[in-house]
């Protein structure tokens, strides 16, 4: 991770009284991304295996995650795991977040099915859904029954071995999320997944997303879709992918080359992906720093120069980025300075001319 980014954790609590973690870091048009497998805002930020993504996302987006209920930063003691409290959680996000404006999705494995179930009850909300090794329909629904036996006895082997010293049971899902990692990749990992949660939690998470089922709710979904999937996913099969594509109304789809469930940066696969999702969003061309007359903007007044750009006063850019609003006034000033503008409207169109938010 860039060691000018920085990541902002708070916490909300649902409906249910669960006190949920939850992050943004950059600037521009904003993306949440609904929770997937195990994660902790903390750990991920510096993993090998993750920190790629979210540099990705966090540099070209307002980019916002959480910590499902049960695992990383979020409360682990809940009693209620089920795919409507997902929803419910993701709801209660968007609230927090407060963005005025239609905003991105993005749903990545199990988190496709969230984002889907809120793109339907919630469609004027979202501009864009991006969606990557995601899957609809229940597991034990996908007419393979030796893969039903398979995912009985990760259950049980996860409340068996998941917390035990020896990475050997956590490696079992492991190799399976990232086969062509690096023993530095592979160990952060197994790593993280102990971290986040515990045996028992995993194993309910499990159980849960066997029962994910949103298939009647695919043609249903009214905005614009990208659905993205690796081409050998052992965890997730192509045809999940297939099937999302075809039921979506208009989405599109693009088959990656790569075996991971977990793209890492490495690999050519990623590179597309990126170039996939930035010509979708629209920002294919822009590129950060492209334009020499931002060069000697500092990344928060890039932030606030961005923020300014979306039409947000000093009090909005303060709460945006948790910061004083004196504090706002002084980058706004050293940004006018430097572009040698006077006022908001002539940043604004200085920003324009030239191509910038650069991305």
């Amino acid at each position: 991770m860039s060691k000018s980014a920085t990541q902002r954790i708070r916490y909300l609590r649902t409906r249910d009284g669960v006190q949920l973690a939850w992050a943004e870091a950059g600037a521009g048009p904003t993306l949440i991304k609904a929770a997937n497998w195990l994660t902790h805002l903390e750990y991920e930020w510096k993993s090998p295996v993750w920190r790629h993504w979210i540099r990705f996302f966090s540099e070209h987006f307002r980019f916002v995650r959480h910590d499902e209920r049960g695992c990383g930063m979020t409360d682990w003691n809940v009693g209620d795991l089920s795919f409507a409290r997902w929803v419910e959680d993701l709801e209660a996000l968007v609230e927090v977040v407060g963005s005025k404006e239609p905003f991105a999705l993005l749903g990545i494995s199990q988190g496709t099915a969230t984002c889907a179930a809120y793109a339907v009850k919630h469609a004027e909300r979202v501009s864009r859904l991006v969606v990557y090794g995601g899957y609809a329909p229940r597991t034990c629904r996908r007419g393979d029954p030796e893969k039903d036996r398979l995912y009985q006895a990760l259950i049980d082997l996860t409340r068996l071995g998941w917390g035990k010293d020896n990475p050997a049971f956590r490696q079992i899902f492991t190799s399976r999320f990232i086969p062509e990692a690096t023993n530095e990749q592979v160990d952060s990992f197994n790593d993280l997944c102990r971290k986040t949660t515990s045996p028992e939690i995993a194993a309910r998470l499990l159980e849960a997303r066997a029962t994910i089922d949103v298939v009647e709710l695919l043609d249903k979904v009214r905005v614009p879709t990208l659905v993205l999937h690796s081409r050998n996913d052992d965890v997730v099969p192509i045809s999940e992918g297939h099937i999302l594509a075809a039921r979506i109304p208009g989405a599109q789809f693009v088959e990656l080359d790569s075996k991971n469930h977990i793209l890492l940066e490495t690999e050519p696969a990623w590179e597309r992906f990126c170039g996939e999702v930035l010509d979708f969003m629209g920002l294919k061309d822009a590129v950060r720093g492209e334009d020499a007359a931002f060069d000697s903007l500092t990344t928060r007044e890039k932030e606030v120069l961005t923020l300014i750009t979306q039409g947000l006063g000093n009090a909005e850019i303060a709460q945006r980025l948790s910061i004083s609003e004196k504090t706002v006034r002084n980058h706004v000033s050293n940004l006018f300075d430097k572009l040698g503008v006077w006022t908001r409207a002539q940043a604004m169109v200085f920003a324009h001319d030239r191509g910038f938010p650069a991305r």
